[in-house]
């Protein structure tokens, strides 16, 4: 689950999960929210992804930043993650999707980069959450 967060010069989003592993699948959602319209993305095809941090904050910009090069850099609109392992500064997940394809995979906005921009991890009773701000 995630809302967006309004900002003057970029685009935010807050995301919760129960656990930390849900928290960077639910984070990697959104940014594909953001990006593209996910409603026709078929799970075709299954990739893996890793990231390392020295923190939960740097991990989780890095790991965004490896979904938005997949996104971009690579043209594949990506549907579901599935962490698989974190821990140790490490995350490693898969992810499923399918090759871009501007007709069925809405455009919504050019995200240009994850920052360090007010970004927020936390646990409460609930669980994790996080805000995460976008370079536009």
């Amino acid at each position: 689950m995630f809302e967006v967060l309004e900002h003057t010069a970029d685009i935010g989003f807050r995301a919760r999960a129960p656990s930390l592993s849900g928290l960077f699948e639910a984070a990697a959602e959104a940014l594909v929210a953001i990006v593209l319209n996910p409603a026709n993305i078929v799970p075709r095809d299954a990739i893996e992804l890793s990231a390392q941090g020295e923190s939960n904050e740097s991990l989780l910009v890095n790991w965004l930043s490896e979904v938005l090069y997949w996104l971009d850099g690579e043209r594949f609109a990506l549907r579901g993650f599935q962490v698989h392992r974190l821990g140790g500064g490490r995350i490693a997940a898969r992810a499923t999707g399918e090759r871009r394809d501007c007709l069925r995979h809405e455009p919504r906005l050019i995200v240009k980069g994850v920052t360090y921009h007010q970004l927020k991890i936390g646990q409460n009773a609930k669980g994790w959450w996080c805000e995460v701000y976008l370079d536009v």
